[in-house]
């Protein structure tokens, strides 16, 4: 069975509208966003494939007609430039020349007009015809450049190479290479040896300006740095000669001098100070002598024999032989009394040696006295020295405050003639200094076009195909507002769909009501079971059938609607109420002799206008001939009366209702029966036209059943609809063929 939209359609109140829940619900099962855009592509695209191949077949078109166009590239590279003239401190930072700025000014220097006014005049571009040659545009067409070089007035050649400077800036192209200080300068003309003449010349100029422009630059510095080095010279000369002066009047006499990094100069020593250091050395030295003679001095006194005399070797040699004397007078004591002549021999021997002894330490001690009294002479003469000179320092240094002062001014002025001196030397060869822009690579005579290039014009007119296929699908879409798939009429008409029926030609879908398990036989009876629940009675008993305009399977719908019903058991009577264009009885095969017609205008045998007909369960009443006015006929209420006696006779009654845009026979017909169903073609009447025409039927307090979607093709029936219809459908056809 095929797959339908699961709807509520028990009785709604006359007037009814769409719940927004329960349109939000209807909202949510549409379609995904990406499946609408296939269809669109689907239902376009012919359209879509007609401007693309549009596009293609211009963008071949003209790159066949297009003047091949030669690009000749030089490659420069433009260091880092600081412009400081004096190169004195805080008057540019060290990181002055790498700023953006920096390459910036240089990209638009290299674009300049002054460059391209120098290389119109070295290749003398304006009496050159040759550069005119196979050049399109407008400016072409001036009388000017149809002119020989040669023959010109002064006027018209100045006219003329301000036409080639502009022809020139909008031929040319600066390309920095990111990320680096490598320029790209590009010259494209329809000769490629006057490209790379261009483009080389171009960068030579370049480079060339630069040079003059910083050379010129330096005129002004030149001057400045002249009038600046006379007055301090004029300065360091005077500050040098005041420092002479006052240390000569203030007797500074400096033994050696020392300059630091920043240029300052530093007196180490003076005469005086150099002169204190050395007496005072001295006198260190006299005190420790005076002290160490004190100390022996007293030390002799005190204990009667020195350090000195005990290490005095004469001394020492008296004590060694009264040791060894009195070493034998011991012995012979022990034999011997101390009278014995040998004994008192050896006694008197110790005598002498102690007296020896005693005269000799005697004159180490006197000794010492007057070495210690010249000791302290020394000491005190050196003291007295050092002091005057302490006090001739104390003078100086307070003499040399101002001595630093002048000192400090020659410095300054001494530092600031050195750099400006050195500054005017190098400004002085900046001409023909180095340079910060050099060539890379020269510019080769291109041997390929740049342009036209055919893969990437027929890849841009693809995109731009794309592009203008995108709008136009898209006015179109805005344009055409028909419905085109079923999820729409809950959205856009807030109305019940019954059923969606697949496109298939007039005549094939009468043949297919024939067959039960034809496709058309159960799109018709999913309408059936869905309208079965639009009633609390089930099926409705009197329903009319209508549409908008002509032509949008009305008819077919009011016929196949009746064939499904006869088909199970019911007794189904089907009104042509059409009488301004009748079509169902060709469709039956009966004649419109007599009909509908007949009874309103007063014939009241209408079961004489009741013929049977070859479908099952189906009896069929005409339209009858055409009235003079239709509405005139409905606006009784004969109409009322017909279907009320025909609903005793029949199980069912169908009226095929005129389209309700332009007339007014469908709202009077609206009054005899429970309700109407409405058909729609798909992607037929704008939907603001079928609001209009449901806006008729419920102004009239007219029941609407439900929509029935006609013609619809199988790529609009989308996620849902698809399925259903695909598989049954399919399956049908395979057993058919």
């Amino acid at each position: 069975m095929p797959s339908t939209a699961t709807f509520d359609l028990a009785p709604r109140p006359q007037g009814y509208s769409i719940d927004p829940a329960e349109l939000g619900r209807d909202q949510q099962m549409a379609p995904p966003l990406l499946l609408q855009y296939w269809q669109v592509v689907l239902r376009r695209k012919w359209i879509i494939l007609f401007v693309i191949l549009s596009t293609l077949v211009a963008a071949l078109i003209m790159t066949l007609l297009t003047t091949p166009r030669y690009t000749a590239t030089a490659r420069i590279e433009i260091s880092r430039d600081q412009k400081n003239v004096t190169k004195v401190d805080g008057i540019d930072s060290a990181t002055a020349g790498r700023d953006l700025e920096f390459y910036s000014t240089q990209y638009e220097l290299v674009k300049a007009r002054s460059i391209a006014e120098r290389v119109a005049r070295e290749l003398h571009l304006s009496t050159n015809d040759a550069f005119f040659k196979g050049r399109s545009g407008d400016a072409n067409k001036n009388p000017i450049f149809q002119k020989s070089g040669h023959l010109l007035t002064a006027n018209a050649l100045e006219k003329r190479e301000a036409l080639v400077v502009d022809s020139l800036l909008t031929q040319i192209t600066v390309a920095p290479i990111r990320g680096s200080s490598l320029i790209d300068i590009k010259y494209t003309s329809t000769d490629p040896q006057l490209a790379a003449l261009i483009a080389n010349t171009w960068t030579q100029q370049f480079i060339q300006e630069s040079m003059d422009r910083r050379f010129a630059s330096t005129a002004d510095a030149r001057k400045f740095l002249e009038a600046r080095l006379a007055d301090l010279r004029a300065r360091l000369e005077q500050s040098d000669r005041d420092v002479v002066n006052y240390a000569s009047q203030k007797d500074i006499v400096a033994l050696s001098r020392s300059r630091s990094p920043d240029g300052k100069t530093t007196t180490d020593r003076t005469l005086v100070g150099a002169d204190l250091e050395s007496l005072n050395d001295a006198l260190s030295k006299a005190t420790a002598d005076r002290i160490d003679a004190e100390s022996r001095a007293v030390k002799g006194d005190k204990a009667g024999a020195s350090k000195d005399a005990l290490t005095n070797i004469a001394i020492s040699n008296l004590r060694q032989k009264r040791a060894e004397v009195a070493a034998d007078y011991a012995k012979m004591l022990v034999q011997f009394e101390p009278g014995y002549p040998a004994a008192r021999a050896l006694a008197e021997q110790l005598q002498t040696l102690d007296s020896s002894i005693a005269r000799e330490e005697g004159r180490v001690n006197a000794s010492q006295s007057a070495e210690y009294r010249e000791a302290a002479k020394r000491e005190h003469d050196l003291q007295e020295k050092v002091n005057a000179l302490k006090s001739q320092l104390d003078s100086q240094q307070r003499d040399s405050i101002q001595y630093n002062i002048y000192q400090r001014e020659a410095d300054t002025n001494r530092q600031l003639y050195d750099s400006l001196l050195q500054r005017y030397k190098e400004i002085g060869v900046a001409g023909i200094g180095t340079n910060n822009i050099a060539i890379v690579d020269p510019a080769k005579i291109p041997d390929r076009p740049s342009s036209p290039n055919l893969i990437i014009n027929l890849a841009l007119a693809l995109i731009a195909g794309l592009g203008i296929a995108a709008l136009t699908v898209f006015a179109l879409e805005q344009i055409d507002e028909g419905l085109r798939e079923p999820g729409q009429v809950n959205r856009s008409l807030q109305i019940p769909l019954l059923g969606s029926i697949p496109d298939i030609e007039e005549d094939e879908a009468r043949l297919q009501l024939n067959d039960p398990k034809s496709q058309i036989s159960e799109a018709y009876l999913s309408v059936r079971s869905n309208l079965a629940f639009s009633t609390d009675h089930g099926l409705p008993r009197t329903l009319m059938i209508t549409s908008t305009r002509p032509a949008e399977g009305k008819s077919t719908t009011s016929l196949a609607m009746a064939t499904v019903l006869g088909r199970t058991g019911k007794r189904v009577i089907l009104i042509d109420s059409d009488m301004r264009s009748p079509s169902l009885h060709g469709f039956l095969g009966q004649t419109n002799a007599t009909g509908l017609s007949n009874y309103l205008a007063g014939d009241n045998d209408w079961q004489a206008l009741v013929s049977g007909t070859s479908v099952r369960g189906v009896h069929f009443m005409a339209a009858g001939p055409t009235p003079p006015s239709a509405a005139e006929l409905l606006s009784s209420d004969r109409m009322i009366v017909l279907v009320r006696h025909l609903a005793d006779m029949f199980d069912h009654v169908l009226i095929d209702s005129p389209p309700i845009l332009g007339i007014a026979d469908a709202p009077l017909i609206s009054r005899a029966v429970e309700g109407c169903i409405f058909v729609v073609e798909a992607e037929g009447v704008a939907i603001r036209g079928i609001k209009a025409a449901l806006g008729r039927l419920q102004s009239v307090h007219a029941h609407i059943f439900g929509a029935v979607l006609t013609k619809l093709r199988h790529r609009q029936s989308g996620y849902g609809y698809g399925y259903g219809y695909g598989y049954g459908y399919g399956h049908d056809n395979e057993n058919q063929e």
